[in-house]
């Protein structure tokens, strides 16, 4: 089987490693803008042969977009114009809106499965792809009923295979959903990285005082603007309603703070502990 990953980085590279750690008989095309990236991921093994954009399509069982979404945004159609009959199109898109109503009129629309890993890490290219990135994560597929029914049950089974645990919904309900368990985290921590470097001018002493607390909360704004950046833009609406609810949080504990109220402080956190019970239900389940 023909597996063409269009964009050979983390998410791409990552979902090849995968198949190829439990040994099935797929032969991996790599396509990416960028040669470097290509060769890389060539020498790496994560893809066996590099192709041109339409060469690969036109020989692939299945296409993977995992470039970031701005390309994704030009990819999509192209892609299904030139896509062979019986072949499915995946992408791994932070955002899902935009792309379901470009291609809601599309003549080869069922043979699209639209899906978003919940997975990835700060690290970008594909030497920051690694075969173990899927496993227990969730795969969210947006609108199944709109997709071949023959290709979704053979893209959730090779899901399965990467040990990820499946979930539906419509593309509306997530974007905004995502908004604020992905994209604003993003943001809070990309602000926390430019506040500490702006108010803190010797490095050393950032670098001297950082605990583990400070590197996990400012982890992701190591994070590619390249990707980042597109993401926020196309989901700009949704990521500036959670943006405003966690400004105001933001407020609320400011004046908190410069009343000098520790129990209204106290009663804060400890509501705020409940994402703790939240989070241990979802790991059970």
């Amino acid at each position: 089987m023909n597996i063409s990953i269009i964009g050979t980085g983390l998410l791409g590279g990552s979902f090849a490693l995968g198949l190829k750690s439990i040994k099935e008989d797929h032969h991996f095309i790599g396509v990416d803008i960028n040669n470097e990236n290509a060769r890389l991921a060539k020498r790496l093994e994560i893809i066996d042969e590099i192709l041109n954009f339409k060469e690969a399509v036109g020989k692939s069982d299945l296409v993977v977009l995992s470039t970031p979404v701005n390309v994704i945004k030009h990819q999509l159609c192209e892609v299904l114009d030139i896509l062979p009959e019986g072949s499915a199109l995946i992408d791994l898109g932070s955002t899902k809106e935009i792309f379901s109503e470009m291609v809601a009129d599309h003549p080869k629309r069922n043979q699209y499965i639209s899906c978003h890993p919940m997975a990835g890490t700060e690290n970008s290219g594909p030497e920051a792809a690694f075969s173990g990135l899927m496993k227990h994560k969730q795969m969210i597929i947006c609108e199944p009923d709109k997709s071949d029914k023959v290709l979704l049950r053979w893209i959730i089974s090779i899901f399965k295979k990467l040990d990820m645990q499946i979930s539906y919904m419509n593309s509306v309900e997530h974007d905004r959903h995502i908004a604020y368990v992905s994209h604003l985290s993003h943001i809070s921590s990309f602000a926390l990285g430019l506040t500490v470097l702006e108010k803190e001018k010797d490095e050393q002493s950032i670098f001297a005082m950082a605990g583990s607390g400070f590197s996990s909360t400012v982890r992701l704004a190591k994070s590619s603007p390249d990707m980042w950046a597109p993401i926020f833009k196309q989901n700009a609406t949704n990521v500036s309603i959670a943006l405003e609810a966690y400004i105001n949080q933001l407020r609320q504990f400011k004046e908190i703070i410069d009343s000098g109220a520790e129990e209204k402080s106290h009663k804060l956190m400890e509501k705020a502990n409940e994402i703790r019970r939240v989070l241990m239900g979802i790991e059970k389940g």
